[in-house]
């Protein structure tokens, strides 16, 4: 499908931090491993700069999942999950955790329909152009390419942060997100909807923590401390010399503080079919991130984390 370029100076505004708080949809394939728990819990907590309007389960497949239907019914119920943890967190209830596609869309098949997009399109097109719906995705990008191919005037109405592949100096770019879902990926980086780009390997790869600090500023704080300490835990049974990422949090700190990431405008890599990066100049601008705060942005969490248990 081809989508005309967006007005540059839109496109150049919705790329800057937007220094007020915004409106989310978090769309999120929460089972997938740990990193995503932590996301949407620092999301509900970070009210000072976003309102998480609803979540969104997204597919994936992998050793915890046995089909992206699987994967995207596992995440579903895990939102839940957490969300039963956080007791002091107000959520809107009926129709604030929506179900999203069962599986990938596939080149020449039409977009993957579900409640996930449904939503995502109703919510974007009541959004102003001057009050855009901030779209933070952190998992397989089907979700937001559907609904952008079902209904393409929300590029005008949305900002999309993505989690998804590597650096662009990196030799490839087989990032879980990304390899997992190809042509939607190619949908969000093609399209010219205002793309922020959080690289994994090469930028918030940088974004990790230990099992001693978990334990330390996690542990005890609350419900869902101990539930996200769990889960760290139980992750890997050796944890000698161990770090994991946590590299979800890296879009939603960015939106709580913009020193916490350095961004950079570039030109929208293309996807080659071997899962690497091609340029061209003549593609859309996207903003990239280059380097994050680690350390702001873990001690932010670990503070609200301490905030919401007293």
């Amino acid at each position: 499908m081809h989508f005309p370029p967006l007005n540059s100076q839109l496109l150049r505004d919705r790329l800057e931090h937007p220094s007020r708080p915004v409106r989310i949809v978090l769309d999120t394939d929460t089972y997938n491993e740990i990193d995503d728990q932590f996301a949407v819990v620092y999301a509900l907590l970070s009210p000072e700069a976003m309102t998480v309007e609803a979540l969104h389960a997204a597919p994936f497949h992998n050793n915890r999942s046995s089909s992206p239907a699987d994967g995207m019914e596992k995440s579903f119920e895990e939102i839940h999950r957490l969300l039963a943890r956080l007791p002091s967190v107000d959520t809107p209830g009926d129709g604030f955790v929506m179900r999203g596609a069962t599986k990938w869309m596939k080149e020449g098949e039409p977009p993957v329909e579900s409640q996930a997009t449904a939503d995502l399109i109703e919510r974007a097109l009541a959004s102003s152009q001057d009050d855009p719906l901030y779209v933070v995705a952190i998992g397989a990008i089907t979700n937001v390419a559907s609904a952008l191919l079902l209904e393409p005037a929300i590029r005008e109405r949305i900002v999309l942060l993505w989690l998804g592949g590597h650096a662009r100096h990196w030799p490839d770019t087989k990032e879980f997100n990304l390899r997992q879902d190809p042509v939607a990926s190619r949908i969000v980086l093609d399209c010219g909807v205002p793309l922020v780009r959080f690289p994994c390997m090469g930028v918030v790869s940088h974004l990790h923590t230990t099992q001693p600090e978990i334990a330390a500023h996690v542990k005890g704080r609350g419900a869902i401390g101990d539930y996200l300490y769990q889960i760290y835990n139980d992750y890997r049974p050796d944890q000698f010399a161990f770090s994991k990422h946590i590299w979800d949090l890296a879009p939603l700190a960015w939106l709580v503080n913009s020193e916490w990431a350095q961004m950079e405008m570039v030109i929208s890599p293309r996807l080659t079919d071997a899962i690497t990066w091609d340029f061209d100049e003549n593609r859309p601008t996207i903003s990239c991130a280059r380097y994050v705060d680690r350390d702001g942005i873990f001690r932010d969490l670990f503070a609200k984390l301490e905030d919401a248990a007293s």
